[in-house]
């Protein structure tokens, strides 16, 4: 198991946390070129920064961590910073996976892996198989992954299976497109952070994130600590759940 810092997790009331939180691991390139160094400073930099957060979302025994390391319109970034990325993905699931695994995370892909490289696949292929039967936290890492475009898969999923005559349109409900989801059997998002001060969704689990919790903050993903991690899970700990009703 990890070490642990026992001070920072005792802040948390564990009746209280979220069983899914999500991360949009913003401002990478920012901090970068603050500090005039080059964009894949900030993408090292923030890898680092991953894996403190997984880290300590292990420890305190979260259900699910979903991250955005890569969205359906990266491929229009430059060449060079694309490439960067993959390579530091690959290396990233290379050097980690022994020890995710030995910590019992259990990884899984979401979005179209399918349009990476093969050595690519293939690492994320041996990745999963590696820990599918793990316990632990449902580590998701949404990679090449667009929300419009999950839902758009989903329903064509469900439009074959209407078209074998498996199937009628009536019988198509919320919970059937829900199992044609990436997430497909994961509890929906309760709390996602956004890191690095922009305060939109950025087309990232729109299905799953319907009645999530939001959390901003200006600080940059490189420089995202544990502590600050802590912090929203306790922010989320202390609102007010009413999914459309009153309180009551």
């Amino acid at each position: 198991m990890w070490e642990s810092d026992s001070d920072l997790l005792a802040r948390v009331d564990k009746n209280k946390m979220p069983r899914h939180v999500a991360i949009i691991m913003d401002g990478n390139g920012r901090w970068a070129n603050l500090r005039g160094l080059i964009r894949s400073a900030g993408h090292t930099a923030g890898v680092k920064t991953l894996k403190r957060i997984l880290k300590t979302a292990v420890n305190l025994h979260l259900e699910a961590l979903t991250v955005y390391a890569f969205s359906t319109e990266n491929w229009k970034r430059p060449h060079t910073e694309v490439d960067f990325l993959m390579h530091l993905f690959s290396d990233y699931l290379e050097r980690e996976k022994l020890e995710m695994h030995a910590n019992n995370v259990r990884i899984k892909f979401l979005g179209r892996t399918e349009d990476f490289a093969p050595a690519l696949q293939q690492l994320i292929r041996e990745s999963v198989e590696l820990m599918k039967d793990n316990t632990g936290i449902k580590f998701n890492v949404a990679a090449d992954y667009g929300g419009q475009d999950e839902i758009v898969r989903a329903a064509r999923k469900l439009a074959r299976r209407i078209q074998a005559g498996d199937l009628s349109p009536d019988d198509i409900s919320a919970k059937l497109l829900e199992n044609e989801l990436d997430t497909a059997g994961q509890p929906p998002v309760d709390l996602l952070i956004r890191t690095s001060g922009d305060l939109r969704v950025s087309n990232f689990l729109l299905w799953q994130a319907a009645y999530a919790e939001f959390w901003f903050t200006d600080t940059p993903w490189p420089e995202f600590t544990p502590e600050e991690f802590v912090d929203a899970l306790i922010d989320f700990g202390k609102r007010k759940r009413r999914f459309g009703a009153l309180n009551t």
